[in-house]
C-alpha cells in the first residue's frame, strides 16, 4: 500500500549552462596579446590583421593594439557573394 499520493513528473525543470558567447572587445578598445575578442559558434565574423581563430571559432588577438571592425566581400563555394564582417587589431 502506498504511503504517499502519486505525484506527476516535472518535465520543464532542466536547462543547459550558459555559454557566454558574443563580443568581448568592441571597436576602439585596446586588446592585449592573446585576449579574446569574440566568442562565436561557427565563423560568423572573420579574422583580419593580427587576429587568429581558435578551435572553437573564437577570435583572439595576436599582438597588442586597438580593435576595429570592417566589412569584406567573400565569394562562397557556389559562386555567390556575401558581405562578411572582419575584425582587425592595429
Amino acid at each position: 500500500m502506498a504511503h504517499r499520493k502519486a505525484g506527476g513528473t516535472a518535465r520543464n525543470l532542466r536547462d543547459s549552462n550558459p555559454k557566454y558567447l558574443g563580443t568581448k572587445l568592441y571597436a576602439g578598445e585596446t586588446a592585449k596579446s592573446g585576449s579574446i575578442i569574440i566568442r562565436q559558434r561557427g565563423t560568423v565574423i572573420l579574422a583580419g590583421r593580427n587576429v587568429q581563430v581558435g578551435k572553437d571559432h573564437t577570435l583572439f588577438s595576436v599582438k597588442p593594439g586597438v580593435v576595429s571592425f570592417s566589412k569584406t566581400r567573400k565569394t562562397n563555394y557556389d559562386g555567390t557573394k556575401t558581405i562578411k564582417k572582419v575584425v582587425n587589431v592595429d
